[in-house]
């Protein structure tokens, strides 16, 4: 089997530029995020929010047991990031420091360590924060009513204040489709999908997650 993913498609804005020396290192330096693309286009089927969970038969290590929430889907194309990934562990300090942004005088500093993803193999040095819907901010993208993605260091420091979202996850790095690109994937049965699932995304044991997920596919192997 020919597997091709994350290859085509448009471009997508994260965090803005990073700086990696591996991505399993997290050696890295957020720059200021521009707004996400307004939700403004008809989704196609599967819609975002969606998780799509790799076939047992893909043996590509890029996509080998993933599962990807998807964050958008239309008729241009699809984009999302892989939720069962870890790569590492680094303070949000730190991250903040790495990124150029200089702590302002008697300000407090962002406290605690965040998990890093790697969110899939387009653009790795993009960073996107996965969270619950109740947190937003300009530049957050709207998935569904359960989840949504910010695409600012702001949302870091948010976190490490105690004053962001309830639940996170963050990623480096992005799957992508071109136009048509997924439905022939899924197709083809190189994904199945199942509905958004919080616990899934955010709780479960990321080991377990891929088989939780496939437990819960909507399309049938």
């Amino acid at each position: 089997m020919n597997f091709r993913i994350g290859t085509r498609g448009r471009r997508i804005t994260g965090f803005g530029v990073l700086s990696l020396a591996a991505v399993a290192a997290a050696v890295l330096g957020l720059a200021r995020a521009e707004p996400g693309p307004a939700p403004d286009a008809k989704a196609a089927d599967p819609p975002p929010g969606d998780l799509l969970i790799a076939a047992a038969r893909i043996q590509d290590p890029r996509f080998h047991h993933t599962v990807i929430l998807l964050l958008r889907h239309d008729k241009d194309g699809a984009f999302g990031v892989v939720i069962n990934r870890p790569v590492g562990e680094r303070s949000i300090a730190d991250l903040l420091a790495a990124a150029g942004d200089a702590k302002k005088p008697k300000s407090p500093v962002p406290e605690g360590t965040i998990r890093i993803f790697a969110g899939g193999p387009v653009q790795p040095e993009l960073g996107f924060v996965v969270h619950s819907a109740e947190y937003r901010r300009d530049s957050t993208l709207p998935v569904d009513d359960q989840v949504a993605m910010t695409a600012s260091r702001e949302v870091l420091r948010d976190i490490g204040l105690h004053r962001g979202p309830g639940k996170s996850l963050f990623a480096l790095g992005y799957a992508g489709w071109g136009a048509g690109q997924l439905e022939a994937e899924i197709a083809r049965h190189d994904w199945f999908t199942a509905p958004d699932d919080p616990q899934l995304v955010f709780d479960d044991d990321r080991s377990d997650v891929w088989q939780h997920a496939l437990s819960r596919r909507l399309r049938e192997l």
